[in-house]
């Protein structure tokens, strides 16, 4: 479904030349939920705009269905961190997730209405349709940015820390949303994070990168039951063991020797 092959891209101008990406490497299967996860810094947000055809890299390539990406796609979507930068204020709620869909040649009006009320039932905001973005809670802005890219059918789904600005307790019911949304429409999404827990909780695999020029550092399966929640599966022994590992990987990225294991699992008391 997704290839990303020999991806490198390099920041030139005023004198500074910064190798952001260094030969990246990696594959997706149709259907496959993958969390990507690496030190600050290391060039996440930029490799998933070369993914999604924002950004032109500068050597390597990216292939959606065996076809180069070399700009927006249809088929993929996009879900920015900054839910309330990409939202439009003074357009009501519905008109936002409306909005990629007129651009779509060849959508009836009533299919695009259809795709717009499904999607917001989908995200559980049905009844928010006539409301104002700023009218929402944090976590409700963010629902309707997923929405918006749900509209759009897409087969793949790039999701770039969309969770990072909400509190704790909403994080929990996105990330439960994001993998009901996965199983339900059979998406291929890549989701990118910086919380260890977040990818081994919602990903099928982990890929961990290196610090910046970046690499692939460490692809791991992670084999939890398919039906998670957030008690059971985060408190389940296998989890800590998944959870040590990324965490061991990505100090070791940043030069740092391994953590003693209370510092990679916190012990109570």
């Amino acid at each position: 479904m997704l290839d990303v092959r020999g991806l490198n891209k390099v920041y030139e101008g005023q004198g500074r030349r910064v190798e952001a990406l260094r030969d990246l490497t990696f594959s997706l299967a149709p259907g496959e939920l993958c969390c990507l996860v690496g030190p600050s810094g290391c060039g996440k947000t930029t490799l998933l705009k070369c993914v999604a055809g924002l950004l032109a890299p500068t050597a390597g390539e990216v292939l959606l269905d065996g076809r180069p990406v070399t700009g927006p796609r249809p088929g993929m979507a996009v879900v920015f961190q900054e839910y309330g930068r990409s939202l439009l204020p003074w357009m009501r709620v519905r008109d936002n997730v409306g909005l990629p869909l007129k651009y779509r040649r060849g959508l009836p009006k009533e299919r695009r209405r259809a795709l717009v009320e499904q999607s917001l039932d989908a995200v559980g905001l049905a009844d928010a349709g006539g409301a104002y973005p700023w009218q929402l809670s944090g976590g409700m802005q963010q629902r309707v940015a997923i929405a918006r890219a749900l509209a759009y059918e897409p087969e793949v789904m790039l999701m770039d820390e969309p969770f990072a600005a909400v509190d704790a307790q909403t994080r929990a019911g996105l990330e439960d949303l994001v993998r009901q949304l996965w199983r339900e429409r059979g998406m291929t999404v890549l989701f990118v994070t910086h919380d260890i827990d977040e990818a081994v909780y919602l990903g099928e695999r982990v890929l961990t990168l290196s610090a910046s020029p970046t690499v692939v550092r460490d692809d791991t399966p992670v084999d939890l039951p398919g039906p998670r929640d957030q008690l059971h599966t985060r408190a389940a022994p296998r989890f800590a063991e998944l959870r040590a590992h990324v965490y061991r990987e990505i100090q070791r990225a940043q030069g740092v020797a391994d953590a003693p294991v209370d510092r990679v699992i916190p012990q109570k008391g």
